[in-house]
């Protein structure tokens, strides 16, 4: 499949959506805006903020990997990649309110943007694991 191609995939676009979200939520909750490398003294928000960004860009890299791949298994198994990386996506969620965010509406928004994504995703991997 062409990248024109999933580029107007519900799911895909649904996955640039959140990795957008994902990226502010990230950037307004991490104590060092500059810098997501990860440090020894990188404490529990910055990990988490670098783990959603980077997470969201492999949901991503998932979908055009399961669009691309021409067996069956390779297509499950990004599908399973997918669906490990919303299980994730959630706990970051909740690490977050954890570790004392107070602006939870945020974390809300993006735990709603993560069930929108999960029932457009649930949709396409039925179609691609036919």
């Amino acid at each position: 499949m062409s990248s024109q191609a999933y580029s107007n995939l519900p799911v895909y676009q649904k996955s640039l959506a959140l990795k957008d979200l994902s990226a502010a939520v990230a950037h307004y909750f991490a104590k060092d805006y500059s810098n997501y490398k990860l440090s020894r003294t990188a404490s529990l928000r910055d990990v988490i903020a670098n783990s959603l960004i980077t997470d969201t860009s492999l949901i991503i890299a998932s979908i055009e990997n399961a669009s691309n791949a021409t067996c069956s298994a390779s297509r499950a198994r990004n599908a399973s990649q997918i669906n490990i990386i919303i299980r994730n996506l959630l706990s970051y969620c909740n690490g977050l309110e954890k570790d004392g965010v107070k602006e939870r509406e945020y974390l809300n928004l993006l735990r709603f943007e993560l069930k929108a994504f999960r029932k457009s995703f649930k949709v396409w991997r039925k179609s691609i694991l036919k």
